[in-house]
């Protein structure tokens, strides 16, 4: 516990990363498979991680990004994207998925496999994906953490122009739409804000306790 209460202090959104510093690929595969654990609504995960390795499409991003440097000079790029095919083939998928990993025959799944298909069924593409948004912003925040546990810098990214960004990266074929960007790397020397004390209200400020 208190290691990971010293990772969260240390962490902060770095603003200017050191472009000659870059993550190993074990730190980095660390990272994808905190991702790929994250947790989501019924399990099911309704994302996908872009890596964006190519300098050439991480320029045309930054500009799509309002030149913010952490686009291209951060050792990693991943954009968060939700996905826009939640249809009855998911589920399937998602149940043939559930049943191989716990042993079952994906008959023993009726139930999730109805409940799942019913409240999908129950809400409109748009309600679909702001419910995926949501699940996008759970898998944020885990990816954030693991990067402070391992004492890599990590800024979330949301100020770009999406359909361009979709455009650059061809989301739409892949019925995706992204969501928000995330730098990795080490920081800047030059940053200063990493010498800045974190501000944050006390406990007594954002806790409340319903006790009997």
């Amino acid at each position: 516990m208190h290691d990971i209460i010293e990772a969260l202090n240390w962490r902060y959104a770095t603003k200017i990363y050191d472009p000659k510093k870059k993550l190993s690929t074990e730190k980095f595969e660390i990272l994808l498979e905190a991702l790929r654990l994250s947790p989501s609504s019924y399990g099911l995960q309704p994302w996908k991680f872009v890596v964006v390795r190519d300098p050439a499409v991480r320029a045309r991003l930054r500009v799509a990004g309002y030149d913010q440097s952490s686009f291209t000079d951060a050792s990693h790029l991943v954009i968060l994207a939700v996905r826009r095919d939640l249809d009855g083939a998911y589920v399937e998928e998602y149940i043939r998925s559930m049943a191989v990993a716990r042993g079952l025959a994906p008959e023993a799944l009726k139930g999730p496999r109805n409940q799942i298909r019913d409240i999908l069924r129950g809400r409109s593409p748009e309600s679909i994906l702001e419910w995926s948004t949501r699940q996008v912003y759970v898998a944020l925040g885990v990816l954030l953490t693991a990067a402070g546990h391992e004492q890599i810098d990590a800024t979330p990214l949301e100020g770009f122009d999406a359909k361009k960004f979709d455009e650059i990266l061809g989301f739409k074929e892949l019925d995706l739409e992204s969501r928000l960007a995330v730098a990795l790397g080490y920081r800047s020397p030059e940053d200063k804000h990493a010498a800045e004390a974190k501000v944050r209200f006390p406990k007594e400020k954002v806790v409340i306790e319903i006790n009997g």
